[in-house]
C-alpha cells in the first residue's frame, strides 16, 4: 500500500494512519457490532460462528499486514489466500456490498480524516470485488 503524507511531512503507512493495533482493533470491532445489529447485514453475519471472537482476531492481524504493518496474521497463523478462504461461502453482488456496508459504517465512527476513510474504503473494495469474482467463477 502507498504510503501518505501528513501535514508535517512526515510519511506515515496506512497502517500508522488507522492507529497501528489499537487504531485496528477498534476499526474492527465497530466492523463486527455493525455485522452483528444491521438487517443488511444478517446473511454474512450467518456466515460467521456465534462467537466472533477468532473472526476479530483475524480480521485485525490481517488489516494490520495487509496496511504496512506487522505481518501479524502470517505469524499466527500461516499464509492466506482471501479468495480462496471465502470460496466456501456463496458470495455475489449482495454479500460484497453488505461486507462494506458495515464497513463503511465502522469507519465512519473513527478518527480518521475523511480523505483516509474514503482511501481505506476503495482499496477494501478490491479484495472484496475479488472475492466476488472468485465465487462467481470469474476467474
Amino acid at each position: 500500500m502507498p504510503l501518505h503524507e501528513q501535514e508535517d511531512d512526515i510519511r506515515t503507512t496506512p497502517y500508522q494512519e488507522a492507529g497501528e493495533l489499537a487504531g485496528i482493533t477498534r476499526l474492527v470491532d465497530a466492523f463486527y457490532m455493525n455485522m452483528d445489529t444491521l438487517p443488511e447485514a444478517e446473511t454474512i453475519r450467518n456466515m460467521h460462528p456465534s462467537d466472533l471472537t477468532d473472526s476479530r482476531k483475524k480480521l485485525t492481524y490481517f488489516l494490520c499486514g495487509w496496511l504496512g504493518g506487522p505481518k501479524l496474521y502470517q505469524q499466527h497463523y500461516g499464509p492466506i489466500s482471501i479468495p480462496g478462504f471465502h470460496k466456501q461461502f456463496p458470495i455475489g453482488y449482495a454479500e460484497r456490498d453488505a461486507w462494506l456496508y458495515c464497513m463503511q459504517r465502522a469507519l465512519a465512527l473513527q478518527p480518521y480524516s475523511d480523505q483516509f476513510k474514503d482511501y481505506l474504503l476503495a482499496a477494501l473494495n478490491i479484495p472484496a470485488e475479488r472475492v466476488r469474482e472468485v465465487n462467481a467463477g470469474e476467474y
